[in-house]
């Protein structure tokens, strides 16, 4: 998992501008008016070989008891508990202020690392640096977001206070995300997995308000159950605790090994379970597809064909589903899902060949042929695996431009069918290869 680097401070700071200078792409709105970030936004960055993701959060305003800023308080809390390191971002032309103080107090007792990036220094102007340096936080780096100054000096200082590759998690411990929406049974099946009652249940939706970790161990491996909060649809999350539950929920499954959606049978897949299923699958997350309340479902022989049937329809972008049917009330089945959880864990930390994966590919090129555009054909040079969790392939063209999608899907359909690469998502590169190194 990516550590997490927050980047936090009061209104009108520039942290929006900051954030998008960092991820190299425009992704949070910036404005010269305040309160324009509301919720935490995260977008994935690298610097030096270090891969991170980002959070943006909004401008912090400690006293005031406004409903909006008191959600944006909440927002920048959860942001900072869930951080590796944090980015304090204060105004180097207005200088110290004393909100500035209690901001600065507040991620004092976070406990967290904090570099303090005094922004707007367009004109490399020092004045004001030094008495930042007052608020006992850390590292302080002038920086201008707006003219991209100072940024490689902010990032080698925050980078520099990032968990180590080998400090981040212990390696034998496998993290299991248990989503869904409310009362789907995700505390119910939590608690048979574990054997004994760790959470509540109850049939009134949204018991669980917090992402409950569990440590345990199955068949002399290590693993940590994490419970969450129902996720309901963005429309009927209601301001205040239900909506920060959510929020962890989500965060819960970025910080994942595996993912369990359960989803409840005797409903049938809904709008919001395939919306669940579609952001595990933007994270890159191995999954399993709990179907639970099996009981509850009038069945004959044919019945978990169409359930089959009716998931490769909905679930179409991934397509690589392993679905499992089960009840967590009468335990049928449920001694599946840990071994299934696992069997896709250890398909995402798969690694190919380079030799095997380049004939592969070459067979895949023979039997059809590569798309072509204005009499240029495309040209696969070369493939490699470049990372797992999950497995990423690139591929050396002559021209990226003329990877048509189809053909993109025939490749991992090609990987798929060799390699199987069940329950988790693969991804794929295309990158060219300079012209020197094309001969």
């Amino acid at each position: 998992m990516k550590p997490l680097i927050a980047i936090v401070g009061r209104p009108n700071v520039g942290k929006s501008t900051l954030f998008n200078r960092i991820v190299g792409k425009k992704v949070s709105i910036v404005e010269d008016f305040e309160g324009v970030t509301r919720d935490r936004l995260y977008c994935d960055g690298e610097w030096c070989g270090c891969q991170f993701t980002l959070i943006d959060t909004g401008g912090l305003e400690i006293k005031s008891e406004d409903k909006m800023w008191r959600h944006i308080r909440e927002q920048a809390r959860i942001a900072v508990e869930i951080a590796d390191a944090i980015i304090f971002v204060v105004d180097g032309k207005a200088g110290m202020t004393a909100n500035d103080t209690k901001v600065a107090d507040f991620l004092r007792t976070s406990k967290k690392p904090v570099v303090v990036a005094v922004n707007k220094l367009d004109n490399n102007e020092t004045d004001n640096i030094y008495d930042f340096y007052s608020l006992g936080l850390g590292d302080v780096i002038g920086v201008s977001a707006e003219q991209s100054k100072g940024i490689g000096d902010l990032l080698d200082a925050v980078t520099e206070n990032l968990p180590k590759s080998d400090e981040e998690v212990d390696e034998e411990v496998v993290n299991i995300a248990v989503v869904g929406k409310p009362n789907a049974g995700k505390s119910s099946l939590t608690n048979k997995l574990l054997g004994y009652d760790r959470v509540i249940v109850s049939d009134v939706a949204g018991t669980t308000r917090d992402a409950i970790d569990t440590p345990f161990e199955w068949n002399g491996c290590k693993y940590n159950l994490i419970d969450t909060a129902g996720i309901r649809k963005k429309s009927s999350v209601d301001e205040g605790i239900e909506q920060y539950s959510v929020m962890r929920s989500l965060a819960a499954v970025r910080r994942a090994d595996v993912v369990l959606v359960v989803i409840d049978a005797s409903e049938g897949m809904s709008e919001q379970d395939i919306k669940i299923c579609g952001y595990v699958h933007e994270q890159g997350k191995p999954s399993v597809i709990v179907m639970n309340k099996w009981d509850a479902v009038e069945k004959d022989t044919f019945t978990i064909n169409t359930f089959d049937k009716k998931m490769q329809g909905d679930l179409k972008f991934m397509d690589y589903f392993a679905p499992v049917y089960v009840s967590a009330k009468t335990g049928q089945r449920v001694d599946k899902i840990l071994a299934l959880a696992t069997q896709v864990y250890e398909e995402s930390k798969r690694r190919v060949p380079t030799g095997v994966l380049n004939d592969i590919i070459t067979d895949a090129v023979i039997a059809v042929e590569p798309p072509s555009h204005n009499g240029k054909r495309l040209k696969i040079y070369y493939v490699t695996q470049g990372a797992v969790q999950p497995p990423t392939f690139v591929f050396f063209v002559n021209d990226a431009t003329l990877m048509h999608f189809s053909y993109e899907r025939y490749l991992e359909n090609t990987l798929r069918k060799t390699f199987t690469f069940k329950g988790t998502p693969i991804k794929l590169i295309v990158r060219n290869r300079k012209e020197k190194d094309q001969t």
